[in-house]
């Protein structure tokens, strides 16, 4: 049985962490997405066509959610289990009553809460540049906490991997970012000419884009079904990944 009140104390530190640096959590992205509506929403959008029936500006839209979900979601996970480590504080998570399920909902549910507060902010932030409408509202809604799941559990295997800061910023800085660039965030892959219409498909964050742009918008690049199923399998390999590191330690003690 899960001890409530050790996950109830890990998930608050890690809240008040995320209050305690506002100004980097919260603010930083917000001001991007922001300098991103301006330039491609206003700027640029103004001289391009309707896709799908959507306007440009709002199309965007679900792409860069997922742009700041995916690199933030990852990033605080990854920092908020790395920390520990890199003080040695970890040891005392190590010997304290606390068994695995409380560390884990501790820390990926403070991280998934974090991304979902950040989504909201994003997307109100939207609300001031450009009209949107919310075609499924519910589906959008768990497949935000989806995705926002998914990756708090892969930030926080990310974390245990690393041994320097390096090692913390490269998955999402080298890897993450330019393949969400990549992955239909200021474009639809129909748009693309052959064969890369066919290529891109190999990018997986094309799955995660195209499954909120439905929720959204109520069409995509891939059926629905494919992304969510993917999103899906994602957070198992995850979930496994994350079971064999408990079961062996592996990492956790150096």
């Amino acid at each position: 049985m899960i001890n409530l009140r050790s996950t109830w104390a890990i998930y608050t530190r890690e809240l008040m962490r995320f209050l305690r640096t506002a100004f980097q959590s919260v603010l930083a992205p917000v001001l991007t997405t922001s300098l991103y509506f301006i330039v491609f929403g206003a700027a640029i959008g103004s001289r391009m066509p309707d896709l799908g029936g959507v306007e440009y500006g709002a199309f965007i839209i679900p792409g860069l959610l997922m742009l700041t979900l995916l690199g933030e979601t990852t990033s605080n996970s990854s920092f908020g289990i790395y920390m520990p480590r890199f003080t040695g504080t970890i040891y005392e998570l190590l010997t304290a009553p606390v068994g695995v399920a409380e560390t884990l909902v501790g820390f990926v549910g403070a991280a998934a809460t974090k991304s979902l507060i950040l989504a909201a902010i994003i997307l109100l932030t939207a609300a001031l540049f450009v009209d949107y409408s919310i075609a499924h509202p519910v589906w959008a809604f768990i497949y935000i906490v989806l995705v926002a799941s998914s990756f708090s559990l892969f930030g926080f295997i990310l974390g245990i991997w690393a041994d320097n800061f390096e090692k913390l910023g490269i998955i999402p800085l080298l890897f993450l970012t330019p393949l969400t660039f990549l992955g239909g965030t200021f474009y639809s892959i129909d748009m693309l000419p052959k064969p890369w219409d066919t290529i891109a498909l190999a990018n997986p964050i094309v799955y995660l884009v195209s499954g909120l742009r439905w929720t959204f918008y109520g069409s995509a690049d891939v059926d629905f079904r494919i992304s969510l199923g993917i999103t899906l399998a994602f957070l198992a390999v995850c979930v496994t990944i994350i079971a064999y590191i408990f079961k062996t330690g592996w990492r956790l003690r150096d």
